[in-house]
C-alpha cells in the first residue's frame, strides 16, 4: 500500500495489491458523440490492498454496492480486474492463461449469495454436485459417485434421499448446504464466501454459518466471507476489513473492531446493529443518507459526505490506511482510536 504503514503478513496465503474493477456504463460512442455526453466510469473496486494468512476467515463487510462481491469476483478472476494484482500461494493468478487459471480453479471455489438461483433447475442434485469434477477431469463415475455421497454426508445431507431429487424440492437452508457441496467436491483451499446466509431465514443462518466453521476445520479451509451485517461475522471471522464506496476504510483483528471500532463509518455500522432487548432503546446516531454514486466519488475521504466529523481536509486530501492501534488500521484523518 502506499503509505508503506499498512498489515503486512510474513507470509500471506492470498495477496490482493492496488485492485481495481472499473466498469464502463458510458452510452454507445455515436450518442456521446452527437449528444456531448462524457464516458461514464463506475468505479466498483478502486485500489484495494489485502492479505490472508493461511486457515483464517478474513471478512470483508460494507453496505450493499459498496463493491464486496465485485471484488470477491475479481480475487478469482470470474471478472478479470482492471488493475492491481491477486497472489495466491506465490502464484499471479492475473497473469494465467485460460488453461492455467482452469486448473487453479481445483484450488479455489465460491460459494454464491443466493442458493437457489445458483443451482440448475433441471439437472439433479448428484450431478449438480458431480459437475466440478467432471469439468476438472475425473472421468471414473464410481470416483465420482464416492466422492459426491461423501460430501453429501459431511454438509449433512442423505445421499439415499436427496441424490436423485431436483432443487425445487428443497428449503432455502437445503440448498445452500448443496452450493456448499458443491464447492467443497474438489477440496480446495480457498473459498469465496459471497454473503452466504443472506438469502436464509434467520433460524437457518446460524446452521450454516456453524457448517462452514466445521468444514473449514475438516478440510483446512482459509476462508474470505462477504457479508453486509456486522452481526454476522462477528462469531465468525479472525479479521474484518470494512469497505466503502470501492475503497477499504477499516482493517482490524475482530475483538478489536467490536470493542472500540477506529473509522467512524464503522462505529455507525456498529451502532446499527439490532439488539435483541425491548428495554434498550433504538440507537439514533446511525448513517444518514445514501451513499454517492460510484460514477463520480466524492474529493478526498469517500465518506465525508455522510461522516459526523467530517472538515475541509477531509475533502482535499485522500487519507490513507495506517495503524492507528496495534493491528488495527483506519483511512481516517479524524480516527476515533487516537
Amino acid at each position: 500500500m502506499p503509505d508503506g504503514q499498512s498489515p503486512r503478513l510474513s507470509r500471506p496465503f492470498v495477496r490482493i495489491e492496488a485492485l481495481k474493477r472499473h466498469f464502463d456504463v458510458s452510452a454507445p460512442w455515436l450518442v456521446r458523440k452527437l449528444e456531448g455526453r462524457p464516458r461514464q466510469i463506475v468505479q466498483a473496486v478502486d485500489g484495494v490492498d489485502i492479505e490472508i494468512a493461511r486457515g483464517e476467515t478474513f471478512s470483508l463487510v460494507g453496505e450493499s454496492g459498496c463493491g464486496k462481491s465485485t471484488l470477491g469476483r475479481a480475487v478469482l478472476q470470474l471478472r478479470p480486474p482492471t488493475g492491481g494484482k491477486v497472489t495466491f500461494d506465490g502464484t499471479e493468478l492475473t497473469t494465467l492463461d485460460r488453461e492455467a487459471m482452469r486448473r487453479m480453479r481445483r484450488r479455489l471455489q465460491l460459494i454464491f449469495q443466493d442458493p437457489i438461483a445458483s443451482l440448475n433447475p433441471r439437472r439433479c442434485i448428484g450431478d449438480i454436485i458431480a459437475e466440478p469434477l467432471i469439468i476438472a477431469g475425473v472421468t471414473d463415475k464410481t470416483e465420482r459417485d464416492r466422492k459426491v455421497r461423501e460430501v453429501m454426508i459431511a454438509v449433512g445431507l442423505d445421499p439415499d434421499n436427496a441424490i436423485g431429487r431436483l432443487p425445487h424440492e428443497f428449503s432455502g437452508g437445503q440448498c445452500q448446504r448443496i452450493s456448499i457441496a458443491r464447492a467443497l467436491i474438489l477440496e480446495p483451499e480457498f473459498v469465496v464466501c459471497d454473503e452466504p446466509v443472506s438469502a436464509l431465514d434467520v433460524s437457518i443462518r446460524a446452521q450454516i454459518l456453524n457448517l462452514l466453521e466445521e468444514m473449514k476445520r475438516r478440510y483446512g479451509l482459509t476462508l474470505l466471507f462477504i457479508a453486509h451485517d456486522l452481526a454476522v461475522v462477528k462469531a465468525v471471522s479472525d479479521r474484518i476489513a470494512v469497505m466503502y464506496l470501492g475503497k477499504l476504510c477499516e482493517l482490524s483483528p475482530t475483538e478489536q473492531l467490536f470493542k472500540q471500532p477506529a473509522h467512524p463509518y464503522t462505529a455507525l455500522l456498529l451502532e446499527a446493529i439490532p439488539v435483541p432487548d425491548p428495554t434498550v432503546k433504538p440507537a439514533t446516531n446511525l448513517v444518514v443518507g445514501e451513499p454517492p454514486s460510484p460514477l463520480d466519488p466524492p474529493s478526498g475521504c469517500r465518506f465525508r459526505t455522510r461522516c459526523p466529523r467530517a472538515d475541509a481536509r477531509c475533502a482535499a486530501e485522500v487519507p490513507a490506511l495506517r495503524e492507528v492501534a496495534p493491528g488495527q488500521f483506519a483511512a481516517c484523518h479524524h480516527p476515533l482510536t487516537a
